[in-house]
């Protein structure tokens, strides 16, 4: 983008050397890509990024050689915001005169705030359209523009000198004397100011009159309306439209225009009414008329107000170095920044040229106590500090070779415990729609979904709160194509919102397996529970975690197949869940867990070790009659409490239910192994210990005839 040197120093005093100019601007963040002399001008090349569109015009770039030098900016009176604000009301220019009101000489209506949250117009009546003085000819040839008449030289150069777009109306032209700012109609059309004949469409913004469409709202004006040189009276328009809004009216009718250009990327919400009345201040001088006294301004109730906290504590850690407050205070009010000192820092209000580049997630919406991001502050002060002072640091590693990490630790160990069980990881999308929410138990039992402001369809419209939904639609992807069997996991994060609105976020690993697995000779075999129940043991023991398999009927799964994951010994909510995934459609069983991997701590690099005895165990079998619905979880737990003195393993041998065994009951048998560290055991104490297990068992779950004590 060109911008002329002579044309800066109207606003602020230039460094005498060219090349210093460029050197500040550059290490700013403006760099100067090329310099050309003409005449006694320079012209500069500099690079202005999509999200700067405040430095899409003079004053803007004068602003940061201002606050680069330490000099004074010098705006043109009409253009410095008072003590009123930005009403355009309160602009006061010379010459303005009359009773009449524009208002009174032309009615504006916006149909949709959304598309154009502000509409001001001037109103010049007598006006003398002719050629333009030299020094406004030459101002715009400096940045590739010819001259037209006054009338438009005067918007163009009012575009390049304050970023704001306008536009000038022969108001005669003007149909029933009315303004409406409306989308295009099917079928409507309307011919640009360059000649051609454009069709419009609903999604399109227009600027219309009573019986049509005039302008291409941000884009371009209608030729009808267009200023000639038997015009005599004028409506400047200059308004704040949607910056999606004109993207997508230009980009549907292949278009781009120095107005569209800077709309698109944001122009100042609160530029609209200073711009018209220096643009009007300007025409009256060149052209002869009179500029109505007031304006319209047509505005919703929405802020452009983005505030934020900046803490010299965090700032100086950031930087690595002390930033002196002063030179803060100065960077950041010579940006145009307002503050507040507080105590440890700054409260900060950002100015509204900068609102779509400090916040661009607004959308152009203007939604009222929006937060400055912390780390743009900090940007704010570091590019006009300048980043030569800041120390080098050798940048933090990450992956395998970074520092000490519990988490990364964590998941990199989950990771290689789970392939070497013989699954298969997989990453699915981080959000899905209501349907696929709805089959699986959410992360917590009181959470909330978070939908998705812009989702790419109704199937995305959710941040997922499970990761067991991704898994089987991949498992069912997979087993529909022929594979025989499928065992995938996955690590990922889950979201939801809490009982208070705020949303949280924990990291989670689920399990899918299920299908056909072994070799003809060996005898193929489908997965089941069981195996996908090993694999969670196997991880939670090599954690060195308790965990306990409470049965319950879980959302999703298989009614008597599910269960919930508790940690041994706490309460409070499920930490996971495993069973058969219920899905009557499905071609081969699948079984699915899932476990929050917050609960499995830190990875135990030093894993004890213990010699084996130099003496012989002992191997002792236990049978059990109990009620069915007694789980083994319960029957564990009783052993595990009441363990004798040299029990080290324990498990299930047998379940058996039929002939001999009481109608709601069954025998389950339970194989013990007890080995001694100095002695060989004897058979009296392992029928000792025996003894002590059964009576605990029976005590506690034996089985009871109905009316037994």
């Amino acid at each position: 983008m060109i911008f002329s040197r002579n044309w800066l120093a109207d606003y602020v005093d230039l460094p005498a050397d060219a090349v210093e100019l460029g050197r500040r601007l550059t290490a700013q963040g403006l760099a100067v890509e090329g310099m050309e002399e003409r005449g006694d001008d320079l012209l500069l090349d500099l690079d202005v990024t999509t999200n700067r569109p405040d430095c899409m015009n003079h004053l803007g770039v004068a602003r940061e050689i201002a606050v680069a030098t330490g000099a004074e900016l010098r705006p043109p009176e009409a253009l410095r915001a008072g003590g009123e604000g930005d009403a355009t009301d309160g602009v006061s220019i010379d010459g303005a005169a009359g009773d009449e009101h524009p208002a009174d000489a032309v009615a504006v209506t916006v149909e949709d705030p959304a598309d154009c949250p502000r509409y001001a117009a001037r109103l010049v009546r007598g006006i003398r359209v002719g050629p333009s003085p030299d020094w406004l000819v030459e101002r715009l040839a400096s940045v590739g523009l010819r001259s037209i008449n006054a009338i438009v030289d005067v918007t163009n150069f009012v575009l390049w000198e304050t970023g704001q777009p306008l536009h000038a109306f022969d108001l005669a032209t003007l149909a029933g004397s009315e303004i409406i700012v409306r989308r295009g109609r099917a079928g409507e059309r309307l011919t640009t100011l360059d000649g051609e004949e454009r069709g419009l469409d609903e999604s399109i913004l227009v600027i219309a009159d009573r019986d049509r469409a005039i302008a291409l709202a941000g884009v371009m004006g209608g030729l009808e309306t267009e200023v000639t040189e038997s015009t005599v009276d004028i409506l400047i328009e200059s308004a704040h439209f949607d910056p999606s809004r004109v993207r997508s009216g230009a980009r549907t009718l292949g278009m781009h225009t120095d107005a569209s250009h800077r709309f698109e990327r944001g122009s100042d919400p609160e530029m609209c009414g200073r711009a018209a009345a220096r643009a009007a201040a300007l025409m009256a001088e060149i052209g002869g008329g009179t500029v109505a006294a007031g304006a319209v301004d047509v505005r919703d109730d929405r802020s452009w107000r983005l505030a934020g906290t900046l803490e010299a504590d965090r700032l100086d850690a950031f930087v690595g170095r002390p930033i002196p407050a002063d030179e803060v205070a100065r960077a950041l009010t010579g940006l145009g920044f307002a503050l507040e000192e507080i105590p440890g820092g700054w409260k900060v209000v950002a100015p509204p040229w900068r609102y779509y580049d400090l916040h661009p997630g607004a959308g152009g919406r203007g939604e009222a106590g929006r937060e400055v991001y912390e780390a743009d502050l900090f940007e704010e002060v570091l590019r006009v500090h300048g980043y030569d002072d800041v120390p080098s640091t050798v940048p933090t590693a990450s992956g395998p070779d970074a520092g000490a990490s519990p988490e990364f630790d964590r998941r990199l160990y989950l990771r290689e415990r789970l392939a070497a069980c013989g699954l298969a990881e997989a990453i699915s999308y981080g959000f899905y729609g209501p349907e696929a929410d709805e089959r699986f138990p959410a992360w917590g039992p009181e959470d909330g979904v978070i939908e998705l402001a812009n989702p790419l369809s109704a199937l995305y419209s959710l941040l997922r709160r499970s990761l067991v939904a991704g898994l089987t639609e991949s498992a069912s992807y997979n087993l529909r194509r022929g594979a025989a069997a499928v065992r995938l996991f996955e690590v990922g994060h889950l979201f939801a919102r809490s009982g208070d609105g705020e949303p949280r976020e924990t990291e989670a690993v689920a399990l899918v397996m299920g299908g056909l697995v072994g070799q003809p000779w060996d005898g193929p075999r489908q997965l089941d529970l069981f195996d996908l129940k090993g694999v969670v043991e196997s991880l939670v023991e090599a954690f060195q975690v308790g965990l306990a398999f409470e049965p319950a009927e879980v959302r999703g799964m298989v009614p008597g197949t599910g269960a919930f994951l508790r940690v041994a010994g706490k309460e409070g909510d499920p930490v996971g869940f495993l069973g058969q995934v219920d899905d009557p459609e499905a071609r081969v069983e699948l079984f699915a867990a899932q476990l929050e991997t917050a609960v499995l701590g830190r990875v135990p690099f030093a894993h004890p070790v213990t010699l084996p005895s130099r003496f012989p165990g002992i191997e002792a079998d236990l049978t059990l009659t109990h009620p069915r619905e007694v789980s083994w979880e319960e029957i564990a737990r009783t052993v595990r409490q009441g363990a004798p003195e040299h029990l080290v393993e324990f498990g299930l041998k047998d379940r058996y239910e039929g002939e001999g065994v009481p109608d709601g009951a069954v025998n389950t048998t339970l194989t013990f192994s007890y080995v001694a560290q100095d002695h060989s055991l004897t058979s009296e104490e392992i029928q000792r210990a025996q003894a002590e297990l059964a009576r605990a068992l029976e005590e506690r779950h034996g089985w009871r005839r109905s009316g037994d004590g």
